[in-house]
């Protein structure tokens, strides 16, 4: 399973209209080789579902994942802090042994 804080879920949705993404938009998160700790998170939006698809919903807003990420991810947290010394989406992911000093990558 992954979560969705409620920040986090309040920050897609935002962006979604500023990208003037239709309700049929959805974030898919995916797991891709690269980064300094070897992983690395990529965000997009997307409107097309593959027969792998993982997906979760949580306060109105829908996250995907294919299964070959989900592996790595599995019980990770999706957040968002904001504000002035706010990082922009934190993945709070269980599975990662190690984190980079910017959040945006790992490894297991």
């Amino acid at each position: 399973m992954i979560q969705i804080s409620e920040t986090a879920a309040r920050r897609i949705e935002n962006l979604k209209t500023e990208e003037n993404k239709s309700a049929t938009y959805f974030l898919r998160v995916q797991v891709k080789k690269g980064g300094c700790s070897g992983l690395s998170y990529k965000m997009d939006f997307d409107s097309e579902l593959k027969a792998d698809d993982k997906v979760f919903e949580q306060f109105n807003t829908k996250v995907v994942v294919d299964t070959t990420s989900y592996l790595y991810i599995i019980g990770m947290t999706l957040d968002y802090s904001g504000g002035l010394n706010g990082k922009g989406f934190v993945f709070n992911n269980p599975n990662a042994t190690k984190n980079c000093g910017c959040g945006s990558s790992f490894n297991v």
